[in-house]
């Protein structure tokens, strides 16, 4: 990324000719008609070498554009008169070199169509913004203007090729693929090899049989055979024919070298016309369009189009394919690059090749994951309404509506992402999983993938995983002085299983790999199982799991007891399988780490017994187990002392009632959502001793297991969540929606 933004300025190699930057700054015009957020974008760039233009409203914009054009503007979407949308269209029409971004605290329909779907924008950002986002996001907008003047000076030096990239750009790969399921249903292609084809097709904007010759699947003999006598198209020798050079203008010479085509004879209307893939019916309705005539394929042998192209216009010229990637229109919601796992099973054919590829569809699907990356969102739920289809991210764990978009546009947005994730486009009445890798220019996350049928038509929620997290450390999870002793007590034990347990989202993997990492060494072997890795550590082993293939945690599990590991991370204890593998490995001499899905730590053991563990392996192995759950933290920028909330503060219980106790709040400012910024666990750490493992073994219920475990010092979640209040770290209303009410009044 610094490579990227200093590229603005400096020039990377000496052999590079420098790039021209303009003789004065960058210069930026800000739209707000609230003074307030003026002032703020002033402070945010009032040390970048820019030179700043304000404006209250449309009307003053348009004025200062008139008199002094700018490379960028970036304008509110409310505002009184002209909103930010139409001042942003006029802007684009009247000064389309004009970089474009939107600001607006209202994300409904319009804001949000009217800067994806309609291209008027650059890019749309949130009230409130974060400083640095709002800097980084003009800079790479400021090196995309410098990237479309050279792309501009490029297209001047290249006018003679101008017409032909015009043309083939246009020449999309829909219903191009006819010779590609003919070879398929020939069984000379598999669907792997089909699906690598479309996305090169897609790519280069070439036919299947040119993308066919990169690769060794098919030869070029094996297809000419097969259209000869199968499809039975009519032949032509070239070597033996000579080509009239006035028909030569009718198809450009790059279209022909691109596409194996060469034109040979008008006879009344039609052109016939020398075809390495007659089959290729796209091609032929946009020569026909172009050419204006009929067009009449002839099959000819690649070998023998390749020489007489060669014959005709020498040795092959411009690097077409450069010029046009550099050329074309470069939209930057269309940067995303989507990571498909080649060690996949390959899936049906249908769904390969009957993708829509529609570019606000695209557009939107990007803009949402784009959206979320910025807010750091967790969770990113497209849910359909009866009126509109809602975008909700969860930030902090808790959900907020963002984005409304119409209901016509869920079919596409739905069919993009199932395309992304490679699931079946054409089955709508069944769930269905999936995943995506997705790189941004900033970072590599992973998008786990469910669909859900419902009355509205198909809810998507997308889980997102960062998948170039560090783990963090003991001191890094909010454990209380008095947890974090008794888990340092447990984890320099040489074997035996601590268990991380709470609801889906509360940090238990996190907490394990902290476990992990705590005075971790090259003395001891590393090894965890995860669907899929979430943390990268170095140190470890770590190995994803594939239902698909087999790969499960049970199977993974037993070969890695093969492998002399010290301590194992395993994801999720799911099934008897898994749990009696684990406990077992524990009693062996190994250090082993997993996850539960439980409320409290005592509820554990009975979900341990009733997958079917006997008594008195979970009581000698069991060492201990950590209950938890993520709270959001009140902003520090804005905490602001507040009332106690007595009504609330009842059905927490008497504790919560003490007179000493002090309540705060956040306020709501540019640094926080709705008054928190980030999250804080509280915790409620069981370790084993004697009585509870004879407890354990006689049966003792969960209750029973509770009271002893307080008996020998153990603190529940109420208590962390009561000690976090008191030291104004958390509100009362977060730990009632966490815990749930604790005392029934009246």
């Amino acid at each position: 990324m610094a490579k990227r933004y200093a590229s603005l300025f400096v020039s990377d190699s000496p052999d590079e000719k420098p790039v021209e930057t303009p003789a004065a700054p960058y210069k930026l015009l800000l739209v707000d008609d609230e003074p307030g957020i003026l002032a703020a974008l002033r402070r945010v760039f009032q040390r970048e070498n820019y030179e700043l233009h304000f404006a209250r409203n449309a009307s003053e914009a348009l004025k200062i554009l008139e008199a002094k054009p700018v490379e960028l503007i970036i304008s509110d979407f409310m505002m009184p008169g002209m909103n930010g949308s139409e001042l942003l269209s006029q802007v684009r029409e009247r000064w389309p070199d004009t970089i474009r971004i939107m600001l607006t605290g209202h994300a409904n329909t319009d804001a949000v169509l009217g800067s994806i779907k309609d291209g008027a924008v650059y890019r749309f950002i949130l009230k409130p913004w974060n400083d640095d986002d709002l800097r980084l996001t003009i800079a790479l907008a400021l090196e995309q203007y410098e990237l479309m003047q050279r792309n501009r000076a490029l297209e001047q030096e290249n006018k003679k090729q101008h017409r032909d990239l015009e043309t083939l750009a246009k020449l999309s790969v829909t219903n191009r693929s006819q010779l590609a399921i003919l070879l398929h249903k020939k069984g000379l292609l598999n669907a792997q090899q089909i699906q690598q084809l479309h996305k090169e097709m897609q790519t280069h904007k070439t036919s299947v049989l040119r993308q066919l010759m990169q690769h060794d699947w098919v030869s070029p003999q094996k297809i000419y055979q097969l259209l000869r006598e199968d499809m039975m198209f009519e032949e032509i020798d070239l070597r033996e024919f000579q080509v009239d050079p006035p028909l030569l203008a009718l198809i450009p010479q790059a279209v022909c070298t691109r596409q194996l085509v060469l034109p040979l004879r008008v006879v009344g209307k039609r052109l016939r016309l020398a075809m390495a893939d007659p089959m290729d019916m796209g091609l032929i309705e946009e020569l026909g369009f172009m050419s204006g005539y009929s067009i009449h394929p002839l099959l000819c042998e690649v070998g023998q189009m390749q020489d007489k192209l060669k014959e005709l216009f020498g040795e092959s010229g411009p690097q077409l394919d450069d010029l046009a990637t550099v050329v074309g229109s470069s939209d930057p919601y269309e940067g995303i690059e989507i990571v498909l796992d080649d060690d996949e099973a390959p899936e049906s054919l249908e769904q390969l090749l009957g993708s829509s590829e529609e570019p606000p569809a695209i557009r939107l699907v990007n803009a949402i994951i784009l959206e979320a990356l910025r807010l750091g969102a967790s969770d990113i739920h497209i849910h359909p309404r009866t009126k509109n289809v809602s975008v909700r991210y969860r930030i902090d764990g808790v959900l907020q509506d963002k984005i409304q978009i119409p209901s016509n546009l869920l079919m596409s947005v739905v069919s993009r992402i199932k395309v992304m994730a490679e699931l079946d486009i054409t089955e709508r009445r069944r769930p269905q999983d999936g995943r995506i890798t997705v790189k941004t220019p900033m970072r590599i996350v992973d998008l786990r993938i469910s669909t859900l049928p419902t009355i509205n038509g198909e809810k998507i929620v997308m889980r997102v995983l960062e998948r170039q997290s560090a783990a963090q450390s003991l001191e890094d999870l909010g454990l209380s002085p008095h947890n974090l002793r008794r888990l340092l007590y447990v984890v320099s034990k040489p074997q035996g299983i601590i268990l991380a347990t709470g609801p889906t989202g509360s940090g238990k993997t996190t907490t394990l790999y902290a476990l992990l990492q705590h005075e971790a060494s090259s003395e001891k072997n590393y090894v965890t199982i995860e669907d899929p890795v979430e943390f990268h550590v170095d140190l470890a082993g770590q190995v994803p799991v594939r239902e698909r293939i087999g790969l499960s945690f049970a199977s993974i599990l037993r070969a890695i007891l093969r492998q002399d590991p010290d301590v194992i991370l395993l994801g999720e204890i799911r099934d008897e399988e898994t749990a009696d593998v684990a406990f077992h490995a524990a009693l062996t001499g190994h250090l082993v780490f997993s996850t539960l899905h439980t409320n409290s730590a005592a509820a554990t053991v009975a979900r341990l017994l009733d997958l079917g563990l006997k008594p008195y392996v979970l009581a000698s192995a069991l060492e201990a187990i950590i209950a938890q759950r993520l709270v959001r933290r009140i902003c520090r920028h804005c905490r602001e002392e507040i009332p106690p909330p007595v009504a609330l503060l009842e059905r927490l219980g008497p504790n919560f009632l003490a007179p000493d106790l002090r309540f705060y709040r956040g306020r709501g400012c540019n640094q926080c959502h709705q008054g928190y910024k980030g999250r804080i666990g509280i915790h409620e750490v069981l370790t084993m001793n004697d009585t509870l493992r004879d407890a354990i073994t006689r049966g003792a219920s969960a209750t029973q297991l509770q009271a002893i475990a307080r008996e020998q010092g153990m603190t529940t979640l109420l208590d962390d969540a009561h000690d976090k209040l008191q030291q104004g770290l958390i509100t009362a209303e977060e730990v009632l929606r966490l815990l749930g009410p604790q005392d029934l009044q009246g």
